[in-house]
């Protein structure tokens, strides 16, 4: 890969040549360049030797600073011209080694490449040059951020892509069906005219076969245009496989044909002809390719059913008057009605109605969501309730929560696992190893066997035609496209393809508490007032000094207050000391409010008082957060607040643990409260009274010890354990995730998600695994017995056409089996 760094420390040319000679001396550095004038180093390593961070070593201790830039410009080209794993192995790796690009991701099942370069040093212009010139054509940027608009027109370049494959595959079996029956009837003794038969006509018996064939070469010249020019450029791929292997078994066909023309042995020279074999390859082939496009366009339908959600057309209010409008006219800040049944246009916030939201489409969440005054709805959802909604338009395009997701499952679906690194090695090295093979194998016949020079060029035809590159290039990115969308459609939302494998990979799993173990809703359970304090007065200076702090504990306080009707006094100042508590001025009162050890650092009276002591001991007992109250330098009241634990929460817990995995809570609150909701649970380790900015330090701990690390939170407060933890988790509740945060995404408040994840990441890798298995074999034993290792042992050859038929075969095995993710559910 290529990583671009900030060199600080340079003050002339002695300098930057120096760190360049440094850098690269490095061990798995294949090439470094440092740029005096704009203070930065490009560096070309492998990554499975040296890293970015011993990079920065070695520049610090040659003298310099180096910060690694990962700022670039990123964009999604479409390309053209690739038919195998050889393809996309070989520009992945040609763009990485180009100077600029800081990073490049090759997708074959998606035809696309996302490369992450930095616009000081190259150009677009120059990468689409350099894909240019290894055979490949880089396609338009969209010009449109729209999803929906730019999924809609690949997925009809697709369909004309397949239409165009299937009526070539037709025409070339029209004319290889006539072409086998004449060849090959007379196995089956079945007549043929005398003008075409062998015995009577060898040249119209050869010259029927050319004619035949021809056409069907014709419409398999996809596989010369492309295989002879990469061939010729050094890097072969599958179509140079075929296109040689067939024009081999033509051009012999061919010269036995001049030679039955000039009268050599025309009865024998009738029975060596290959043009068959030829016509039949390519008719096999292009069989196989087209059941594997039909199936690769598959891979996408949980996309596809995400860009049906959005209606065409929404109902606008305006001036009183109901507007059937194209949806594409609906902008922020109009007004659009949501009828019973109807699908809502775009997101937006209801100011009129009531009634019940289908969200399962977006979140997982199989039940209803009741939406009234002030309650925000998402494009895409369903009005399933018997009352209409008038919704304010918010977000529309590309900014909606369905356009956020599909942009991220698309996203996911484009990057690469860790696993497929072996597979992308392979394939870079496969063809030519195969071609060289081929060639041996052939020579090896012809020179040291009794056998004839046909037997020679059967071999090495089949050879050449058995390989199968594209096998081992579909079995990673087509398992993890299918899985990813699988898994935004049960409401999990992975990120990366790294995402999704190092989830099976987990072995702890660490809990915020609050909203994510509980509901996130804590309320005024219980109380204590102090003597000499009315319960009301508590109450209201509390929830008039909370009234502008986030703390779920101060939401608590404040319906409590409302609930009772109380009348609020003012506050006129406001300071709060994160993990502690707050300071206030509140109707002409110093309040403090927070935990024990904030207001003991204040030093509160009456803290020691036996009532007061004995109620928070009762509270912590029953798992409630005391909330100490302080008024004028006195302790006025303790107030109980409970945040209850979630129903799957055990359930969930007791899974974890079946499979493997350790479990941890982090929280805020005091250790008694800690353990007590812990041990409701079922939570393996506790680590209470933790401050925000000391959660990354707990997830660095374990991952110390070697374990793998989940950090699941709400992605907002917790947000540096998250980017510190192996793998980040964000829990939102409904259509409100914040999806940005962490590297999978629950877009339901329901730790079931978890396991999701977790199951379908170790479903998605068993079936990599798979794909791998019946990719390395169909190679693994098809090209030995193709070579003829069992005809040694007086065992049988394998026909050419068979050999295709294997080819094919094994394509289109790895993509069906991927496809069986799409029926993925948490009881896998």
């Amino acid at each position: 890969m290529n990583a671009l760094f900030e060199i600080k420390g340079m003050t002339c040319s002695a300098c930057s040549t120096r760190l360049e000679r440094v850098i690269g001396n490095m061990d798995g550095v294949k090439h470094a360049s440092v740029n005096l004038a704009t203070e930065s180093l490009v560096v070309n390593f492998n990554e499975a030797i040296t890293s970015s961070e011993k990079v920065m070593e070695s520049v610090k201790m040659a003298g310099f600073e180096a910060t690694e830039k990962v700022e670039g410009t990123e964009v999604l080209l479409p390309i053209s011209g690739m038919t195998c794993s050889a393809c996309s192995s070989r520009l992945e790796r040609v763009l990485n080694m180009t100077d600029g690009i800081i990073k490049a991701a090759v997708n074959l099942p998606g035809e696309s490449a996302t490369i992450k370069f930095n616009s000081a040093i190259i150009s677009l212009r120059s990468i689409r040059q350099t894909i240019a010139d290894i055979g490949f054509e880089a396609g338009k940027i969209e010009e449109t951020k729209d999803a929906h608009k730019n999924f809609d027109a690949r997925r009809k370049q697709n369909e004309e892509k397949l239409a165009l494959m299937k009526q070539r595959l037709i025409n070339a079996l029209a004319f290889t069906i006539p072409l086998l029956i004449i060849t090959m009837g007379h196995m089956v003794s079945m007549p043929l005219p005398d003008i075409i038969s062998p015995q009577h006509s060898p040249l119209g018996f050869a010259l029927i076969q050319l004619f035949l064939t021809l056409p069907v070469m014709w419409f398999g010249k996809d596989f010369y245009i492309h295989g002879f020019p990469t061939l010729m450029r050094g890097a072969p791929n599958m179509d140079s496989l075929i296109a040689v292997g067939t024009s081999a078994a033509f051009v012999y066909s061919v010269w036995n044909l001049i030679e039955i023309a000039i009268g050599i042995d025309p009865q024998m020279k009738a029975m060596d002809l290959y043009f068959e074999s030829a016509a039949t390859i390519i008719a096999l082939i292009s069989l196989g390719k087209f059941q594997e496009g039909r199936a690769k366009s598959r891979t996408s339908e949980a996309i596809e059913k995400l860009m049906d959600l959005t209606p065409a057309k929404a109902i606008l209010l305006e001036n009183g008057e109901q507007i059937i409008t194209p949806i594409e006219e609906i902008g922020p800040g109009d007004n659009i009605l949501i009828r019973p049944g109807d699908r809502v246009g775009a997101d937006g916030a209801v100011y009129e109605g009531h009634s019940e939201i289908d969200e399962s489409m977006l979140t997982g969440e199989s039940m209803p969501v009741s939406k009234t005054i002030g309650d925000d709805v998402a494009g895409g959802t369903v009005n399933t309730g018997g009352g209409a909604l008038k919704v304010r338009v918010k977000n529309v395009g590309e900014n909606t929560v369905l356009s956020r997701i599909i942009k991220l499952v698309q996203e996911a679906q484009g990057s690469k696992a860790p696993i497929s690194s072996l597979a992308d090695t392979v394939s870079f090295y496969f063809v030519p190893a195969v071609m060289a093979i081929a060639v041996i194998s052939g020579l090896c016949w012809y020179a040291f066997s009794d056998e004839p020079f046909s037997f020679a060029l059967r071999i090495f035809i089949s050879v050449m035609v058995i390989a199968c590159p594209c096998a081992m290039g579909l079995a990673t990115p087509t398992a993890i496209m299918v899985g990813t969308g699988r898994g935004a459609q049960l409401g999990v939302l992975v990120k990366s393809g790294e995402a999704l494998e190092t989830a099976g990979k987990i072995d702890t799993m660490i809990f915020d508490k609050t909203g994510t173990l509980t509901y996130g809703q804590p309320e005024l359970a219980d109380s204590f007032i102090a003597a000499g304090n009315s319960e009301d007065e508590v109450l209201a200076l509390a929830a008039s000094a909370e009234k502008q702090s986030e703390h779920p504990l101060a939401r608590a306080v404040l319906r409590a207050a409302k609930d009772a009707a109380l009348t609020l006094p003012e506050t006129t100042s406001f300071n709060a000391v994160a993990g502690l508590g707050i300071a206030t001025k509140t109707g002409g009162h110093s309040m403090l409010l927070g935990n024990q050890e904030y207001l003991n650092r204040n030093f509160v009276g009456d803290l020691n008082n036996k009532d007061a002591q004995d109620a928070a001991t009762r509270f912590k007992a029953a798992g409630q957060s005391p909330l100490y109250i302080a008024k004028n330098g006195k302790l006025v009241g303790i107030l109980a607040i409970a945040d209850k634990i979630k129903e799957e929460a055990p359930a969930t817990i007791k899974k974890l643990h079946a499979l493997g995995v350790k479990t941890i809570m982090l929280t805020g609150d005091n250790e008694k409260v800690a353990l007590t909701i812990a041990a409701s649970a079922g939570i393996d380790e506790v680590v209470a009274q933790v401050m925000p900015d000391r959660k990354a330090e707990v997830v660095n701990k374990e991952k110390a010890l070697g374990r793998k690390v989940a950090m699941i939170g709400d992605g907002i407060n917790d947000a540096p354990a998250l980017a510190s933890a192996d793998l980040g988790i964000a829990m939102g509740t409904g259509i409100d995730v914040a999806i940005e945060s962490g590297d999978i995404v629950l877009m339901k408040g329901d730790l079931t998600g978890v396991l999701t994840a977790i199951s379908l990441s170790r479903a998605t890798v068993r079936n990599i695994k798979q794909n791998l298995f019946w990719a390395f074999a169909f190679n693994i034993l098809g090209i030995p017995v193709a070579a003829g290792v069992l005809y040694v042992f007086e065992g049988p050859t394998l026909s050419p056409m068979f050999a295709a038929a294997a080819m094919s075969l094994s394509s289109v095995t790895v993509v069906t089996n991927a496809l069986r993710l799409k029926f993925f559910s948490i009881k896998d």
